[in-house]
């Protein structure tokens, strides 16, 4: 085993990647994000150096450049094939050549190839890609710089010809990063997964500060950036100009309007869950799932997290709906061969089985589990919602989220990343598509806290004829870019993009509305906004508007049909006019500056970070998995006319080996020198949850005296004479979760209001003599009120 770290060759020659520094610039809801790579070959050699990382699924990739020396180059965006063949044709001719796609399967990797770094030669690469801020539980706006992209399982992974080499767990490469923010609403604070430097405000107002990573981080974990604004929630809206040198009426011509909604919901609708439904929870139980959640110290195996959450789940669910649980990996299993009434059997069933749970089913196929579930038919009146966990970890994100899609109408999908590197398209496309709502859980996050908020969105009553009417001056039409709203929660943004036509007659004031019906109930929302554009917005709505409308194109031409080269056209057509990247187009640049050219053969290497610990995702023992934000393993690349069969040279052109093939040939190593763990202390609230009967109620026994640190007689000998047992015990088990646990109540707020409405049904009385007592016992202050009882 080669032992050494970066990229290596035959004889441990170093990395060319140097280091990674990122700028990002936020404006609002959006922000724009420049990284630029320094490269450097120490290598006696020519070098090809091959680069595959992930970026945000929704982000759109605008600029591709390299600087060689002193000469820069700016990459133009071109049909992929042609790029392919341009690229190959210069590196194989000696020129040096730089080439950035985007995967065929999945939206989030991208593959970059540096080509003809002369022995000695620096290169920096400049990639710049604008994307949408993601809103959290708690109205933080959210940003995340992937350090790992977790190797995609394909049944049928192929090495493609690399020998194999292995890293130290010590990245080669740095990472630094600043952040600029310019905001119509004023600046709360800016915090972070990584150590940052103080938040520098640079007017009066708090609307324009900056932060930059503390100096020194290593890229060995995701850096997450979360922004609050004090006004998060505010709807608002911004017109970017169009570009002068575009052609009018075209996209990039006209101006675009971006609009930010958070749709009021009425109280009164709002003040009752529903309490019917049909709950499928999908679990990922490949052997990826046997990582820990993150590094830090008592970090639960994922497998550990998702069992733990079902448990809440389960003791959530409403009496009466149905549900069901299904475990997937190179097969998939259902704990019922049909989803089944929720009851005090059928939850005890399944929670015997969710304890059993293992990460032992091998690789990441979840495309057959889902197309299982969408064959079965749906229950009237119980509407379906699917809960998906997985780490994300599969080959054919495109086709998943295509299926997704056309089953819309029966469902709506909440979908859970888990730990770092999970894929961004897969689990917020899932999401998108299935009209809920995508979580990711990484580094010390817990997942049950997110997960419930999305059973709660889950809980919610449905949002339906949802329409989106434009109130502008005469002379201006709108042309809607987003695809149509189909999903509508409390407390959920909603983003639309619309292109302004036309010339207004002088009054510079619009108005979007947005009604739909909740429970029969009509419903109006409106923002007021102008046409005037806002400066120093450069191009990003325009580019992300352009996103949006490719990644629609893209799916119409995935689903078929007789206007497929049509589409394919439009593609091309609008991701060169908007310089945004699609999965038909490539950045290629090639130096024709550079009189040099290179001779000999060319050594091919590629960019591996650091290792986590996994169980084999094919059912065998533990081993090392390299994971990766650039990653690499080493071999040789002959020139154009050395035909070699394990890299398929045809008619003088070289097989490109796709991003697939690169992730997932990724070395395994078996893992060595681990010692057991004592297994941690299992949690007071897991177990006075795990003691909950369907229905809402605890029963007086010693497991529950246990959870409050109490003997059973204690229980028995402090309850009030006119009390049941059962209302005794459920009333302390309320009064222990606010008193005990009140940091916790998004957990358990679902199996609090099923243990309070449980109380109200059995009408007992001195319950407020109970309350009191309770209080006594186990020293708490809490009202009857607050309890809901």
């Amino acid at each position: 085993m080669v032992n050494c770290c970066g990229l290596v060759s035959e004889k441990n020659e170093p990395v060319p990647l140097k280091s990674i520094s990122v700028q990002l610039q936020v404006r609002d809801h959006g922000v724009s994000v420049s990284s630029s790579l320094q490269y450097v070959n120490e290598e006696d050699r020519a070098l090809e150096a091959v680069f595959v990382f992930p970026l945000p699924a929704d982000a759109a990739v605008c600029h591709f450049s390299a600087r060689i020396e002193e000469q820069e180059i700016v990459a133009e965006l071109r049909d992929k094939q042609s790029a392919r063949d341009q690229y190959d044709d210069a590196v194989s001719s000696g020129q040096q050549a730089f080439l950035l796609e985007e995967s065929d399967e999945s939206s989030d990797v991208f593959k970059l190839s540096v080509g003809c770094l002369s022995p000695g030669q620096n290169a920096v690469i400049n990639i710049v890609y604008v994307m949408e801020l993601s809103i959290q539980a708690d109205h933080a706006l959210r940003f995340c710089l992937p350090a790992v992209l977790n190797p995609r399982y394909t049944p049928t992974a192929s090495a493609a010809g690399v020998p194999e080499v292995s890293s130290a767990s010590v990245i080669p490469y740095t990472l630094s990063l600043s952040v600029d923010v310019r905001s119509s609403d004023r600046i709360s604070r800016l915090e972070s997964s990584c150590p940052l430097d103080p938040l520098v405000f640079l007017d009066a107002h708090h609307t324009h500060a900056t932060v930059s990573l503390s100096a020194g981080h290593r890229f060995d974990k995701d850096v997450e950036l979360l922004l609050y604004y004090e006004n998060t929630h505010q709807p608002s809206a911004v017109v970017e100009a169009g570009v002068a040198t575009a052609q009018p009426g075209s996209l990039m011509g006209d101006p675009v309007l971006m609009i930010s909604l958070y749709p009021e919901f009425p109280a009164d609708v709002m003040s009752s869950l529903a309490s019917q439904g049909e709950f499928v929870f999908v679990v990922d139980r490949s052997g990826s799932m046997d990582c820990r959640m993150h590094n830090g110290k008592d970090a639960q195996m994922r497998i550990e997290s998702a069992r733990d959450t079902l448990l809440l789940l389960l003791k959530s669910l409403p009496m009466g709906c149905y549900f069901n649980i299904y475990g997937f990996g190179s097969h998939f299993e259902s704990f019922f061969p049909q989803s089944v009434v929720y009851s005090e059997d059928t939850m005890e069933e399944a929670l015997k089985r969710v304890k059993n749970m293992q990460a032992d089913m091998g690789g990441t196929e979840i495309l057959q589990a889902l197309k299982h579930i969408y064959s079965q038919s749906c229950y009237p009146d119980h509407p379906r919602q699917l809960f998906i966990f997985t780490d994300g970890e599969v080959w054919n994100t495109k086709e998943v989220l295509d299926l997704v899609k056309s089953n819309v109408y029966s469902h709506r999908c909440f979908s859970f990343g888990i730990g770092e590197g999970a894929s961004t398209a897969l689990i917020t496309g899932m999401a998108r598509e299935g009209s809920g709502h995508a979580q990711f859980i990484t580094g010390t996050d817990r997942m049950q806290p997110k997960v419930m908020q999305s059973l709660r969105f889950a809980l919610q009553p449905a949002v339906d004829n949802i329409s989106v009417d434009w109130t502008v001056p005469e002379g201006v039409t709108v042309d809607m870019l987003s695809p149509p709203i189909s999903a509508l929660f409390q407390g959920q943004r909603a983003l639309i993009y619309a292109q302004l036509k036309g010339q207004s007659s002088g009054k510079t004031d619009g108005a979007v509305t947005v009604k739909y019906r909740l429970k029969d109930q009509p419903v109006t929302n409106q923002l007021q906004f102008t046409l005037k554009p806002t400066e120093d917005t450069g191009r990003t709505i325009h580019r992300l508007a352009a996103r949006c409308v490719l990644r629609c194109l893209e799916q119409e031409e995935r689903a078929g049909g007789a206007d497929t080269q049509a589409l394919r056209s439009r593609i091309l057509e609008l991701s060169v006019s908007a310089g945004v990247s699609s999965v038909h187009t490539a950045f290629i640049a090639v130096n024709t500056h550079s009189k040099q050219t290179v001779t000999g053969p060319l050594l091919q290497r590629r960019v591996p970070v650091r290792r986590i610990a996994r169980s084999a995702m094919f059912g065998g023992p533990m081993m090392m998995c390299a994971m990766q934000a650039p990653q690499m393993a080493c071999r040789s690349i002959p020139k154009k006319k050395m035909a070699v069969p394990e890299m398929g040279f045809l008619k003088g052109k070289r097989r490109r080996a796709s991003p697939e093939m690169l992730c997932d040939s990724m070395p395994m190593f078996p893992e060595m020198g681990f010692l057991k763990e004592p297994a941690p202390q299992a949690d007071p609230l897991l177990q006075l949850v795990s003691l909950q009967k369907a229905s809402g109620h605890w029963e007086l026994n010693t497991a529950l005296a246990d959870v409050f640190g109490k003997t059973e007689d204690e229980l028995a000998n402090h309850r009030p004479a006119q009390v049941d047992g059962s209302v005794w015990a459920t009333v302390l088990a309320l009064i222990w979760l606010h008193t005990c646990r009140s940091e916790d109540q998004v957990e358990w707020q679902f199996v609090a209001m099923k243990a309070s409405a449980w109380i109200r049904s059995q009408k007992p009385e001195g319950l407020s003599q109970c309350v009191c007592d309770g209080n006594l016992l186990l020293g708490g202050h809490v009202t009857e009120d607050a309890l809901g009882i």
